[in-house]
């Protein structure tokens, strides 16, 4: 029942990394841009809740579209200041910038809301589920997870193939310079696809502050680079990809924790990114490119 237990955390703890590493696949995949400040941004979205719910005294749900607004309009501020502007540049350059963003974002939280561990009141009111005579609990956090997560991919998936908007985006994601000649707006498009990884971003820093309630300036940061990792494991680009390698990385994890030390677990999330990219540089679901040089 131990090893049950332990294969449902991670899961759940997974399904939260898929979430935030489809926002890194979407950018990438449609701007070909890596923002390593998307884990700030889910930060950004824990102190939002925590602030609307805690100190302003708003209800969970408008507390929770709050949040979802803030990384929004965040995303595409980050996006027309700091990433418009190295189109052309060099991938270093938005590398760079990127890192810069990720600072200015912990800073500044860390002058409003001080390094002082702030207790995170959870979003999910989902009774919990017992097992096998109660050997095994599900705790509604991990039932919000790993259902939010369903969704969101299902709902991403429906919106790329099936709406004008989305196919603009793959429009853009295989050539920029030809959608521009066929009538699509490509900044909107950007602009849009920043949007939309910035508003998962937020539900992402819901999802995990209550499931890890200590919400802090660097909260969002090392999740950030699990699902980093996660998008690589399962194709950078591919929207199941992200979830399936968010979901497997959460796993190992877990389970690494549990069996092997909880020292080590995190050293094995980023040896699986080193095997991965040794042995299928693409991910599992990643496609491999030629591109005319």
């Amino acid at each position: 029942m131990a090893f049950l237990d332990y294969l449902i955390n991670g899961i759940s703890l997974g399904s939260i990394y898929a979430v935030i590493a489809l926002g890194y696949t979407l950018v990438y995949g449609i701007a070909k841009m890596l923002n390593f400040a998307h884990g700030d941004i889910i930060m950004v979205g824990g102190y939002a809740v925590f602030t609307a719910m805690v100190t302003w005294g708003w209800s969970t749900w408008v507390a929770m579209l709050f949040a979802v607004v803030v990384c929004t309009l965040l995303g595409i501020t980050i996006e027309k200041v700091a990433y418009k502007p190295l189109r052309k540049a060099s991938s270093l350059s938005v590398l760079i910038t990127a890192i810069g963003v990720s600072y200015f974002l912990q800073n500044l939280a860390l002058l409003i809301f001080d390094e002082k561990p702030k207790v995170f009141t959870s979003v999910v009111n989902i009774p919990k589920i017992n097992l096998f005579d109660g050997k095994v609990v599900i705790k509604g956090e991990t039932t919000a997870a790993i259902l939010v997560s369903v969704v969101i991919v299902v709902g991403l998936s429906l919106f790329i193939n099936h709406t004008q908007k989305g196919r603009a985006m793959l429009a853009v994601s295989e050539d920029k310079d030809a959608a521009q000649l066929m009538g699509i707006n490509v900044n909107s498009t950007i602009s849009l696809t920043f949007a939309i990884g910035s508003g998962l971003a937020a539900v992402a820093g819901m999802l995990l502050c209550s499931s890890y309630p200590t919400l802090t300036n660097t909260t969002g940061a090392m999740p950030g680079i699990k699902a980093f990792v996660a998008a690589v494991f399962g194709g950078i680009g591919s929207i199941p990809g992200a979830m399936i390698g968010g979901i497997l990385i959460g796993v190992i994890e877990i389970l690494g924790r549990a069996y092997i030390s909880p020292q080590l677990a995190d050293a094995m999330v980023f040896a699986v990114l080193i095997l991965v990219l040794m042995i299928k540089p693409t991910g599992i679901l990643g496609k491999k490119i030629n591109e005319k040089v």
